[in-house]
């Protein structure tokens, strides 16, 4: 999700798009563009894009692995052309002046590159699941789910994961997920499994599917645990209360309320779309919960909690490093929480009064334990940063083994806001001066690079960047990204350039996506409720 400017091609004034952006609806608008893609490195091979079945890394979920890192293990294609494309919505919801408020949720792709891809039916948000080959794009077989959604704003996304032992799993209705053991397999059928009993939802299935809405992401762990957030508005037979579930592979599940794993009664409950992330080590889940959907209770903690028993290892108060006062976690973002390969935890929130920051947030950071750990990020309000190899970036001559990319855009007419989006890569472990609030030290940036299209907002003011996960290519060093302009660029980290572009559409605002890597090196892009496979 974006805040955004409104070109003025929208029906609205840039006054009024503003009063928008302090409120809990953020919005963004953008306009199309062109661009000149030049030469790109060599890649190291890729399995050919056939019929023939192949065999290579999966993409499993939101930011591909269960820290969101985002790093594919994989070359990616060249981005030569669209291969195929797919609607992700059969009923997309526009808003009057054009922008699109609805988040997609990440398709997955297995090992023998199926990509299963969820797909909104309704205006309201019925889904089904597609199981398509990556080669083609051809359909192997599709499932209806009951999924029904959660209380919003902006429409959520509704996310696959996929386990290491290769079962697929997709939230359903009454808080149940939805397991088809072979998503590969043209025949199969989805079993439902309930944390909290199958007896006691088939009771009585109305009172929860009514109450009881799965709100988060899936996650698995490398046993095939799945951890996800829930929000309960009723009462049930079951006494659930909104809250934090670990499903097992046999059914089993645990579940702990958030307020009690919090210990403040105030919290509400899990964060809209916040996706759990699972330390290095499989042992910590960390999720982040809040006190309400409004502006005034959008604040709350980040959790780390024992992944066998849910119980709470640590907890940490989320704050504004400007304003020192409470951050806003925002039911309206993606962000989620990203763990490094040091145990780092990194997750992104929006300043407390708007728009101190330019309404672009922070990105904090802590250790394993939820201690603070070094200096914020100077973006973070609505994405997951990718997790990069400090190698990536030959120009780089800190001390850090990783490095983080991160959309960095900076919201013409907002505070400050100069309209100049970029993208960054950032040191997580050294400072310099935040240029919009110089007081407060934020990560050092290596790279940045502007958006390459102008927007008409202000002389040189730019389309914003649209991604809440990048996919990053540490083979080719580059960073896969989509604008609002309707195009996907490589941007390549050795020469900081935009290397390579595919044209997509002509652009249009709507809420942040994610960009993924198939198990052939194809690269999957979504914008305006479609998915794009490109490749060479």
């Amino acid at each position: 999700m974006s805040h955004r400017q409104f070109p003025s091609v929208f029906p609205v004034s840039r006054r009024s798009a503003l009063a928008m952006l302090s409120s809990s609806a953020m919005v963004a608008a953008c306009s199309g563009g062109s661009s000149s893609p030049g030469a790109a490195p060599t890649p190291t091979p890729t399995p050919s894009p056939t019929s023939t079945p192949i065999s290579g890394p999966a993409w499993s979920g939101y930011g591909r692995d269960a820290q969101h890192t985002s790093l594919s293990a994989i070359a990616t294609q060249d981005l030569g052309r669209v291969a195929w494309t797919t609607p992700m919505d059969l009923a997309p919801q526009y808003a009057s002046y054009g922008v699109l408020f609805t988040h997609y949720g990440s398709p997955v792709v297995t090992t023998s590159n199926t990509v299963v891809i969820p797909v909104k039916t309704a205006a309201t948000g019925s889904y089904r699941v597609e199981g398509r080959a990556g080669a083609t794009g051809a359909l192997l077989w599709s499932a209806t789910t009951d999924y029904i959604m959660p209380p919003r704003n902006w429409l959520p996304p509704y996310n696959p994961v996929l386990t290491p032992q290769g079962r697929l799993y997709v939230p359903g209705a009454g808080g149940k997920v939805l397991v088809r053991t072979d998503p590969n397999a043209a025949s199969g059928v989805f079993a439902a499994q309930l944390f909290y009993g199958a007896v006691t939802y088939n009771a009585n299935p109305a009172a929860f599917d009514g109450t009881v809405f799965i709100n988060t992401p899936l996650v698995a762990d490398a046993n095939g645990n799945i951890f996800f957030g829930f929000v309960v508005t009723g009462t049930n037979p079951a006494g659930l209360v909104s809250g934090i579930a670990r499903s097992a592979p046999d059914g089993t599940g645990t579940w702990v309320g958030a307020a009690t794993a919090a210990g403040d009664p105030s919290v509400q409950k899990p964060v809209m779309n916040c996706a759990p992330a699972l330390s290095p080590d499989g042992s910590t889940v960390y999720i982040a919960v809040n006190r309400g959907s409004t502006a005034a209770t959008q604040n709350g903690y980040l959790l780390a909690l024992d992944s066998t028993t849910l119980a709470t290892r640590a907890k940490v108060a989320l704050t504004d490093p400007n304003l020192g006062t409470p951050a806003r976690l925002s039911d309206d973002g993606t962000a989620s929480p990203v763990v490094g390969p040091d145990g780092r935890v990194f997750y992104g929130v929006l300043e407390t009064q708007f728009p101190t920051h330019n309404a672009r947030g922070w990105l904090l950071q802590f250790d394993a334990q939820l201690n603070p750990a070094s200096v914020p990020g100077s973006f973070g309000w609505d994405v997951s940063p990718s997790v990069i190899p400090a190698s990536m970036v030959p120009s780089y001559t800190g001390t850090s083994a990783y490095l983080l990319a991160v959309k960095y855009n900076n919201y013409f007419g907002v505070g400050t806001g100069d309209g100049l989006n970029r993208i960054a890569v950032v040191d997580p472990k050294t400072g310099q001066a935040d240029t919009i609030v110089p007081s407060v030290q934020v990560m050092r940036e290596v790279l940045t690079i502007l958006g390459p299209t102008r927007d008409g907002a202000s002389a040189n003011s730019r389309v914003e960047w649209c991604i809440n996960t990048m996919a990053a290519d540490p083979v080719r060093r580059s960073i896969i990204a989509n604008s609002e302009d309707g195009v996907l660029y490589r941007w390549d980290l050795t020469t900081n350039t935009l290397s390579q572009s595919v044209r997509l559409n002509a652009g249009l605002g709507q809420a942040y996506t994610p960009t993924l890597v198939g198990a052939d090196g194809t690269v999957y892009a979504i914008s305006n409720a479609t998915l794009y496979a490109i490749r060479a």
